[in-house]
């Protein structure tokens, strides 16, 4: 996707007023940890914030200068995954470091057993003493009542706008006022957890196309204003002409004409989702603030990441839970100010969303538990080049009528997928072909190469059990 603009997107007093937000990661405000002390830690999880609707990773329209900032300072993983691109599927892949074949998470209904919770990171340091606290959506049917020391949690999509007070406020506005609440309850000697887990930039989803399918703040309804984001290549009516039938028949297609059709709601539509964005943003600069006001700055670890990607309307689409790059592919930041005299920077590694929960734990100085597939990031944090992943399995069992099912194998220069119902095989060149617009499965000099996909795809699916 490109992204243009006229007389300039935002004026520098914008930047200027939030950026200061982030003057919570300055590495000489914050109480000195004591030597050994376990560290705090919190997870700032988005809901379909694709991987490069963040300033960090290139985005020269979109404004995010705190969570731009923690990436600097940080570590900015430019190659996260998830392995099932659905909000519960992979929300619970994030609690419990798990592929779904495993957790057993295909819809909205299933629930996390107790003992499933029990081997999450969330269940593993509240056993270890941490403070545990939730704010915002869960996602896998109904959050737990006993589970958390302070629960701000809500099941279900939720709303945008919630009375709070009287008075009408939005959703991520609330949950930066909770967060910041939460923090000023921590005792210095006791270590938390906290897991703020956004609706945005996630669609109210709705086939009403007089409805706004993303309502941001109205604190942001000028910004972007003068942006005009040119829509993805793929989206050409010559390039959704080659699809097969059964996408473009699909939910994906449905949702678009709702949310994409024509220049005027494609426009509207894309900036009410950086606009949901930018207000992520803004909720993390106050999170950041409250660290340093309370004095945790020192000994707080932030991770940063999303549930899934999103369709901007390549290959004519809408929504994620296919495997093109656009709905798979997700921000992931780790911020660590004990950093022990190492630099920040980015890592070129295949991350994947089960990999948040055995990062946790180990940052915790816990053990991780056998039944976690994931990989702790510890070690790819401190080094940049140790042995690491060189593939991934990606699998989207959701039942539905318009959304195939589909699974695929991921490497660093192919992607081989497979849709099950109906069947149908395709194979792209990611170093040539970084759009996913030419199916190569067919063609006779990459047979040698296909077949061995087969193979791997084949024996990392049986891994997984």
């Amino acid at each position: 996707m490109k992204f243009l603009t006229v007389r300039g997107v935002l004026g520098l007093a914008f930047v200027a007023m939030y950026a200061s937000f982030g003057s919570g990661l300055s590495a000489g405000k914050g109480t000195k940890p004591e030597t050994g002390a376990r560290p705090n830690i919190i997870l700032l999880l988005t809901d379909d914030q694709r991987w490069d609707a963040l300033g960090a990773a290139g985005n020269p329209v979109i404004r995010t200068p705190n969570l731009d900032r923690l990436a600097s300072r940080g570590i900015f993983f430019e190659n996260a995954f998830v392995t099932t691109s659905i909000c519960a599927t992979s929300r619970a892949s994030i609690i419990t470091g798990q592929y779904a074949t495993r957790h057993g998470v295909w819809d909205f209904q299933t629930a996390l057993s107790s003992s499933q919770l029990a081997e999450s990171y969330l269940g593993i340091l509240k056993a270890a003493g941490y403070r545990l606290g939730f704010i915002g959506k869960w996602g896998i049917n109904s959050p737990p009542a006993d589970l958390f020391d302070y629960n701000r949690a809500f099941g279900g999509q939720g709303q945008y706008f919630v009375k709070t007070d009287g008075e009408t406020q939005h959703l991520t506005s609330l949950m930066g006022d909770q967060a910041v609440e939460f923090l000023s309850t921590i005792d210095p000697g006791t270590p938390f957890c906290l897991s703020v887990s956004f609706k945005a930039p996630h669609v109210q989803d709705s086939y009403d196309v007089s409805q706004p399918p993303f309502p941001f703040d109205l604190a942001f309804k000028d910004l972007y204003e003068d942006a005009l984001i040119e829509p993805p290549a793929t989206s050409a009516a010559s390039h959704f002409a080659g699809l097969p039938n059964f996408l473009k028949n699909s939910e994906n297609r449905m949702r678009w004409a709702v949310r994409f059709w024509g220049p005027r709601r494609y426009q509207e539509s894309v900036k009410g989702y950086f606009r949901l964005i930018t207000g992520v943003d803004t909720a993390v600069g106050r999170i950041l603030k409250a660290l340093q006001i309370q004095g945790l700055s020192r000994n707080t670890v932030v991770i940063f990441t999303s549930d899934n990607g999103f369709f901007l309307g390549e290959h004519g689409l809408a929504g994620k839970w296919l495997p093109y790059e656009a709905s798979i592919r997700v921000p992931f930041v780790v911020f660590d100010p004990r950093s022990h005299g190492l630099a920040a920077g980015r890592r070129k590694q295949m991350v994947l969303n089960i990999d948040v929960a055995p990062t946790i734990v180990e940052l915790a100085g816990l053990q991780i538990p056998r039944s976690m597939q994931g990989r702790s990031l510890v070690h790819l944090i401190k080094s940049p080049a140790p042995s690491w992943r060189e593939d991934f399995f990606y699998e989207h069992l959701f039942k539905h009528p318009r959304i195939p099912p589909v699974e695929a194998l991921r490497t660093a220069k192919w992607k081989y997928v497979r849709y099950l119902d109906p069947e149908r095989e395709e194979l792209y060149d990611l170093e040539s072909d970084r759009f996913e617009e030419a199916n190569l499965v067919a063609e006779p000099q990459y047979l040698e190469e296909l077949d061995a996909l087969r193979s791997r795809f084949e024996a990392l699916k049986q891994s997984l059990k």
